[in-house]
């Protein structure tokens, strides 16, 4: 089957289309963000052990970061209500940090809220900047998000 000049320029049209809205998403640049993962939670001899993946793309190093969370239990009813200090986070950093929660029985979490940020320091930075640009990711059988 032959296909004329014609026939084939909605093709060659629609794949050079294409291929310039990929470069162009792929030269645009990504929006400053805070990705807060939380990649586990498992028993500790203290209680639940919370592990954090954060990576700052806000741009500017945070001198400190701190977040107030919200557990969750298995019926969906807030139980506690606790703030997590991640420190110091440099720019373009991936940081991995762990909280031991005690009293708390990891199996009976099911959600982790972020309610606020309660500190959000660094040159340049906004105070807002950490809830503002904050992405939440999570690996672990627990929904996370704000």
């Amino acid at each position: 089957m032959r296909f004329g000049v014609n026939a084939l320029s909605p093709l060659v049209t629609a794949a050079l289309l294409a291929a310039t809205a990929m470069a162009g998403a792929q030269s645009a640049p990504s929006a400053p963000a805070l990705v807060l993962e939380l990649n586990a939670a498992q028993p500790s001899d203290k209680g639940c052990r919370f592990t954090f993946v954060v990576t700052n793309n806000l741009g500017a190093a945070l001198s400190k970061a701190a977040f107030e969370i919200v557990l969750f239990n298995e019926a969906g009813v807030a139980d506690r209500l606790t703030v997590l200090d991640f420190k110091d986070l440099p720019a373009g950093k991936t940081k991995v940090t762990r909280f031991d929660l005690s009293g708390t029985d990891c199996t009976k979490v099911s959600r982790v809220l972020i309610n606020q940020a309660t500190d959000c320091t660094g040159g340049g930075i906004d105070a807002t900047a950490c809830l503002k640009a904050l992405r939440t990711e999570t690996r672990s059988g627990i929904a996370f998000g704000i």
